[in-house]
């Protein structure tokens, strides 16, 4: 039996597993189950979990806080929640043995990433509710790098730490990741000489392949990215390692489909759709058919770094970020590739969708690269002039687009906030 069949095996045998746990221990899914005419004898490959229900982010919020978790509360030792800013949190819920399941995947990402032993890895994530602290902080100790636990802000403080503790590993966003580099200039620090980093590990929001590039000609490392979300684990579902041609997917312990957004059906493999997983191996909240919304394509073709398993693509967009502009998709990364490839301005922007009258538009805020600033209204018009045909060229539709001062966009550790969609106050 060659690798591939014992992997398939055992996924089949862990989706039998799940699927009948959470049809006798979550009434959510009992209902969906029951509403399409199926039970857990009917999953018999792994080709009939096309059979399963969907869930969204919605029947989360429905069952708000405990009522998706497939284990009794006195064996449940932690739980997570989303932030909540668009309703009631998402809460997910971890077992001791899911807690070790969680610590062992972030480690095989950090080591796909080049992450050993020996490293000094600084976690510039918030320590809360939000996975994405806790998550790396625990696989990284597991896979015996020293963690400092920095957590978030303080900016020059973070970047002490990095000089005095030799950090050799990043944890933090990509565009947190430019704000540091930022800082470090006006400190007069420079990282290739002054700081002993050489890996980057970025998620939790999606950033091109540009940006990329400026964050290892700045800071002078290796930036690789990884996968997660809280609904399935946290971070951990896969990782990039030095090849970076795609991160790594953790298969056994998630089932990935990609499906039409619209039409909810599977695609091939390799054509570009909507990331669906389904965990395999987690106690106290399961998710079945989950949809993320993320955009990607999988790769099944072998790695160059020889893993077999199959890998994502970095994510493209999101569907429920998605802006359709006079019947174009637009997203945020294609603005910022754009960016990233003309001389005067930086990757700091966002987006801000108004409706005049029946018609959407867009206006791109982005900021100056000082070092371009001459003072002249003209030069000003013209780089605006050039940064507007170039958006148009690449999203075949027209964006104002308006400079900013340098440092004008409020900086996160979090997230950054791309679009500003501002239709629902317009008047028709």
């Amino acid at each position: 039996m060659t690798f591939e069949q014992d992997l398939r095996e055992l996924q089949l045998s862990r989706l039998q597993e799940t699927v009948e746990r959470v049809y006798e221990r979550v009434p959510h899914y009992r209902e969906a189950f029951q509403s399409l005419g199926i039970t857990p004898k009917d999953i018999q490959s792994l080709d009939d979990v096309q059979k399963l229900p969907f869930t969204v982010k919605d029947a989360l919020r429905d069952n708000y806080p405990f009522n998706m978790f497939a284990a009794d509360m006195d064996d449940i030792v932690r739980v997570h929640a989303s932030s909540g800013t668009t309703g009631k949190p998402t809460v997910v819920g971890y077992t001791k043995r899911d807690l070790d399941t969680w610590s062992e995947v972030v480690a095989r990402i950090a080591e796909n990433a080049g992450v050993t032993s020996k490293d000094r890895a600084q976690v510039c994530f918030g320590y809360g509710l939000f996975t994405g602290g806790f998550g790396l902080h625990y696989g990284l100790e597991k896979l015996g790098a020293l963690v400092i636990p920095a957590s978030v802000g303080q900016t020059k403080k973070q970047i002490m730490l990095m000089q005095d503790f030799k950090t050799t590993v990043l944890i933090c966003t990509p565009t947190y990741a430019l704000h540091l580099v930022e800082v470090m200039d006006e400190m007069g620090i420079d990282p290739r000489k002054d700081l002993s980093l050489r890996i980057g590990m970025f998620g939790s929001e999606p950033w091109s392949d540009d940006m990329r590039r400026e964050i290892e000609d700045r800071l002078g490392i290796i930036a690789t990215d990884n996968y997660g979300m809280s609904e399935l684990i946290g971070p951990g579902v896969a990782g990039e390692c030095h090849c970076k041609n795609g991160m790594h997917i953790n298969e056994d312990h998630f089932l990935v489909e990609v499906i039409d957004p619209v039409t909810e059906k599977p695609v091939p493999i390799g054509e570009k759709g909507e990331l669906v997983f389904t965990s395999l191996t987690k106690e106290a909240f399961p998710v079945i058919r989950y949809r993320t919304r993320d955009i990607s394509r999988l790769i099944a073709e072998p790695c160059e770094c020889g893993r077999t398993s199959l890998r994502m693509e970095k994510v493209m967009g999101r569907t429920d970020d998605m802006l359709v502009i006079r019947g174009v998709n637009v997203f945020p990364s294609q603005i910022e590739s754009v960016l990233s490839t003309t001389e005067g301005v930086t990757t700091h922007f966002q987006m801000i969708v108004t409706r005049k009258g029946h018609l959407d538009a867009i206006e791109v805020q982005v900021e100056m690269d000082p070092s371009f600033f001459t003072g002249n209204y003209r030069d000003l018009e013209k780089l605006e002039k050039r940064v507007q045909d170039q958006i148009k060229t690449v999203l075949s539709v027209s964006a104002k687009v308006r400079l900013l001062e340098p440092k004008s966009i409020e900086r996160t550790a979090g997230k950054a906030v791309r679009v500003i969609d501002q239709r629902h106050l317009s008047v028709v």
